[in-house]
Parts: C-alpha cells; structure tokens; sequence
C-alpha cells in the first residue's frame, strides 16, 4: 500500500521533480533539492524551477557517500527568511501542531512531509489506548520516540494524551523539538539525548514497558559519545531490544526505513523476527510518498506497523 500527505495540508506542496531533484513549498518558501529517487525528467522547464525557488541545495564532494549523504551548501535564490514556521492540520480533531523549518549543514530543512500518514495513525492508535486508560483510571499511554528528531512524531503521541518520552543523540535537534512542541502549545515532554540502543537496552534491563514505540533510525550515524550506527549491521538488534521494551497487549509499533533497497516485504520479516511473531500477528506495511503537481509518485521510505 501507497500512502500520501492529504491535499488539505495547505502549508506544504510537491511541486515538480525529476532529473534528480525535487521542488517543494513549505508554506511560502520554494526549494529545489537532490531526490536520487526521482530518476524521470522534470516536467517544468529548469527555468521555472528558477524563477520559483527560493534556495537551492548543492550537493557537496561527498554527498551520497557514509557519512555525508546530505552534505553541501544552500544557494539562495531570492530573499527569503532563515527560520520559518508550518502548521500540520491533522485529519483528526486534536491532531494540530507547528515545526520550525531553517536550513541546516545537510539538506534537510527540519520535517520530512511524506511522514504525514504515520503521524495520523500515530494519533489515532494512542487517542484509543488514552480512551481505554482514562476509562479504567489508569495511567496515560506511555510512547517512545526514538530517532525522534525534531518531533513531530512525538507532538501527534502528545496531542493525543501519551506520557511522551523523546530520544535523539543530537542535542540541537532536541532542542529544535523542544521549541516545535511549545510553539504547538503543548508540553511534558521527557527529552533524552542518548544513543537509541543503549536507552534500549538499559529499559529492558530495568522492565520499563512502552505502550507505543517509534522508530525511524538513519543509514548512518553517532551516538553523542561517539557510537556507531549501520543500519544494516544494527537494525535487528534494535528490533529486538524494542520488543523486550513494548508492552505485550494494547500496544503498537512504527518502524520507517529509508534506507535505498529496503522493502515493505523486508521489514515485515524484520519486525516479525524480532517480535517473534506468527502469521496472525497484527502487521500493515507499504511505502510512504508525494505526489507532485502532474500526478508524479516520488516514494521515498517503507513504513511497518504493529498492533497488539
């Protein structure tokens, strides 16, 4: 299964893409950026791209390699602000926050779009285990987002009555999540700069359980005392430190993969040999992209989820 962003979210739009590169609009501002998924051409002409855009990301000598994917510089265009904020109108009454956008050292700008479907179903699972909780007098839905961010994972887990805990190894980007969720005028967040798989296994050795856990690791990457993370060598480990921290009933699992030659397919196995799970397990899988203005699917991650 494909799933998009919905076409009301009004404060970001695909544009074009192809020949490499997309052209999007955050709210009012227009970037062109390398996409190596979009291998068509383009459907408007380089110089409508140009009189468009705002900013322009140029790759750098090592981009595409470990390491420095994303690295290279911003050309500016026109005048345009260094920070701006978005708005996300969910689907779903309560589901409503803002992020920050800026250009930073790599080509991300501080959200990626096509994550919208899984902020709603993250919504939506965590409104029902808050519903159930409230209605037993138990506590509120514990929710785990690892790789976290800038978060809006966790503000759509916050705005739909979670105990949210947020864990990224960078502390910039914690602090850029921490000012989205005031900015959505939420708050009680726990914020946690730590590597993902030592927090994992340090709550499994200490049996504290999550009702919904969040995961969306990187090709590549450090931890803040300098680990190492291959997602190749390090994602099922990770899987099965998850399953040792999720709650056996009523509980739920996002995993996002964007690693190029990933499948759906793939991260079934992944998850259900993790989880040791058998064939009537709960389980939905599929892609996550964009559509740009003349009906051009760029795909550009896999989602799978869990539900107990």
């Amino acid at each position: 299964m494909v799933e998009f962003p919905s076409a009301q979210w009004k404060d970001y739009e695909l544009l074009d893409s192809g020949n490499g590169e997309k052209l999007e609009r955050f709210g009012r501002t227009v970037m062109a950026r390398p996409e190596p998924k979009a291998l068509w051409a383009k459907t408007m002409g380089e110089a409508e791209w140009h009189r468009l855009a705002h900013v322009r990301f140029k790759p750098g000598a090592g981009f595409g390699k470990a390491g420095k994917e994303d690295s290279g510089t911003w050309e500016r265009l026109k005048k345009m602000d260094d920070q701006w904020y978005i708005s996300y109108p969910g689907l779903q009454d309560g589901l409503d926050f803002r992020l920050r956008l800026g250009l930073t050292a790599f080509k991300h700008v501080g959200v990626f779009p096509e994550q919208a479907p899984n902020w709603e179903f993250i919504y939506n699972r965590t409104s029902q285990l808050a519903s159930a909780a409230k209605a037993k007098g138990q506590p509120a839905p514990k929710v785990l987002n690892l790789f976290a961010y800038t978060g809006a994972a966790s503000l759509a887990a916050k705005a739909a009555g979670a105990d949210v805990t947020h864990l990224d190894s960078v502390r910039q980007v914690v602090s850029w999540a921490r000012g989205n969720m005031e900015a959505s005028g939420l708050d009680g967040i726990r914020w946690v700069v730590e590597d993902a798989m030592k927090f994992a296994r340090r709550e499994a050795r200490r049996g504290n359980l999550y009702d919904g856990i969040v995961l969306d690791p990187p090709a590549y990457g450090h931890g803040p005392d300098g680990e190492k993370w291959k997602l190749d060598e390090c994602l099922f480990e990770m899987l099965q430190n998850v399953a040792r921290i999720l709650r056996p009933e009523n509980s739920f699992v996002v995993l996002n993969l964007y690693s190029n030659g990933y499948s759906a397919a793939l991260g079934e196995t992944l998850v259900k040999e993790a989880f040791g799970l058998n064939a009537s397990a709960s389980l939905s899988s599929g892609e996550l992209a964009l559509n740009d203005r003349f009906g051009k699917s760029l795909p550009l991650s896999i989602y799978v989820r869990l539900e107990r």
